[in-house]
């Protein structure tokens, strides 16, 4: 299932139609920030088990 030129314009404009001109600034900014917060949440929960390992191995 390829997406052509023709299809993502459409989907473009429908969602232009729905939420309007002015309101896809805002969602994109929340989509940004949720994605930001995503990979913070993925860097901590990645450093956590390391420094539990490294405690355990100095015990």
């Amino acid at each position: 299932m390829h997406l052509g030129i023709t299809e993502i314009i459409i989907i473009a404009l429908i969602v232009l139609l729905l939420f309007g001109g002015k309101k896809i600034p805002e969602l994109m900014k929340g989509l940004g920030k949720g994605v930001k917060s995503f990979k913070d949440g993925m860097k901590e929960g990645d450093e956590e088990p390391k420094k539990e390992d490294e405690e355990i191995r100095k015990s």
